[in-house]
């Protein structure tokens, strides 16, 4: 079913699967893949050589081998968004993997199944994102960031490029990771005493149970009751 003033650009080399649902004004770039259920929102752009509705990452293992697991779910995207090119968003495993209004996704960027993205979310180009991790409303994401699934990430958070995100960020605020480039010689130093926390840690550990626990100024003081 399609809406009024679809706009296909390169018809051509569009590929549509059965059951699609695009509402008004939706724009299709060339080389465009909409699989099975997909449902596209009102004024929303999708960019050269997007793929809507792929299998879901969904495999169990079984006597030794990897079976795959049926994705009987499919993708929700909301009106005026946009999706850069080359980017691909997965069907849900179950229930659908949805990206709200106005979200607007960068070149290169993957969603895994039944990941969710809130209202009016930015994330920028070479972004992973696993399955099932839910970003909240007015997020704004770096480039290359990689975030684990099943995490929850709250209204606003905003998380600087190369960030690797591995527990829920609650939010509003602002979360980086990782070291900025150097010099390699000053580098290869700081990875060193990365290294090395754990051993120090110890040895403070030791160092203070030899010395006692700390004395507050006014355990000197004699007592006046």
């Amino acid at each position: 079913m399609f809406g009024d003033a679809l706009d296909l650009k390169s018809s051509s080399s569009l590929h549509m699967t059965p059951s699609l649902f695009m509402e008004e004004d939706v724009r299709l770039v060339a080389s465009v893949t909409l699989c099975q259920g997909v449902s596209i929102g009102a004024r929303t752009v999708i960019q050269p050589g997007a793929v809507i509705g792929g299998d879901g990452f969904g495999f169990a293992p079984e006597q030794g081998r990897w079976v795959k697991v049926p994705q009987v779910g499919s993708v929700r995207i909301g009106p005026d968004v946009e999706i850069g090119a080359n980017t691909t968003i997965d069907r849900g495993a179950i229930e659908d993997t949805v990206v709200e209004e106005g979200v607007k996704l960068d070149n290169q960027i993957q969603l895994g199944h039944n990941v969710r993205v809130g209202a009016h979310t930015v994330i920028a180009g070479c972004t992973g994102i696993s399955g099932s991790t839910v970003i909240g409303k007015h997020c704004i994401i770096g480039g290359a960031c990689g975030i684990a699934g099943h995490l929850t990430i709250g209204d606003g958070v905003v998380i600087t490029g190369f960030g690797m995100v591995s527990r829920s960020l609650a939010g509003p605020g602002v979360y980086s990771s990782g070291l900025p480039i150097t010099e390699s010689k000053v580098w290869r130093r700081q990875v060193a005493r990365v290294r090395n926390l754990e051993s120090l840690v110890q040895r403070v550990k030791k160092l203070e149970g030899v010395a006692g626990p700390e004395q507050d100024e006014d355990d000197d003081r004699p007592d006046n009751t």
